[in-house]
């Protein structure tokens, strides 16, 4: 008996090990920030299709619902993996889907007229999530490593590896909720706000497959790590937590004014 709830454990850990997610923390900084940046008419129509609730209580849906088969289709939707020097585009697309796909696929389901309330809510929660995985710089990773999630390393003495460590572990070790990390990340004037805004979700994960080429040389497999790494990296983390924020809030006030 004790075998197998041992047995269980582990495997239950290795899943969690490999699950490509913003930690919740940063999803939610991610929706928080964009609340601050929408339109009236956005705020209004996301209100409504939300019942009230705002885009930081819903950004973790996507990952929620990871814990029911039905939805398995939905796993590779989070993330893209593509060679070093290559762009998107310049591999085949996974049949099963990716993270452009599936924020492509989201904004086109909401946007539909034809598209049922439940559907429209369903598929809005899971763009607010998706932008947010973009800017997690190894959700556009390489697919050898498996978004970096093959690369151990220790954290302040504690077994993780580099896609768990850019994942929850930088923030988590600053110990701020997300209410504190929003309400202190930079002040965007309205030009800085504008440039952040520019472009799209070609761009974006361009961008992080960038950040991520770069985050592969910061660190090797079993090397351990703590308050230099942390130290080095947090302007980036705010950086790119602040992009997926003002981001987000830049698709839905075009989805919706």
């Amino acid at each position: 008996m004790k075998k197998g709830l041992l047995l269980l454990f582990l495997v239950s850990q290795l899943g969690f090990a490999n699950t490509p997610i913003w930690g919740k923390t940063g999803h939610r900084v991610v929706g928080e920030i964009a609340q601050m940046h929408l339109s009236r008419k956005a705020k209004r129509m996301i209100c409504r299709i939300l019942e009230g609730k705002s885009l930081a209580s819903v950004a973790n849906f996507a990952d929620d619902i990871k814990s029911d088969s039905l939805y398995d289709k939905y796993y590779p939707w989070h993330y893209v993996n593509y060679p070093a020097e290559m762009k998107y585009g310049d591999v085949a697309p996974s049949q099963e889907g990716d993270i452009v796909v599936a924020i492509q696929t989201c904004i086109e389901k909401v946007k539909n007229p034809l598209t049922s309330p439940a559907e429209k809510t369903f598929f809005l929660k899971m763009l607010v999530h998706f932008i947010g995985d973009l800017h997690q710089p190894l959700h556009a990773g390489w697919e050898e490593n498996r978004g970096g999630n093959d690369i151990q390393i220790q954290w302040f003495g504690n077994g993780s590896n580099l896609h768990r460590l850019w994942d929850t572990n930088l923030i988590d070790h600053y110990g701020m909720s997300y209410t504190e990390l929003s309400a202190n990340m930079p002040k965007l004037s309205r030009k800085e706000r504008i440039e952040l805004q520019k472009g799209n979700v070609f761009n974006w994960v361009e961008e992080s497959h960038i950040l991520a080429n770069q985050l592969y040389a910061s660190a090797e497999n079993g090397e351990k790590l703590g308050y230099q790494y942390s130290y080095a990296y947090w302007t980036t983390v705010e950086d790119q937590l602040l992009k997926g924020g003002v981001r987000l809030a830049a698709v839905l006030n075009d989805l919706f004014d």
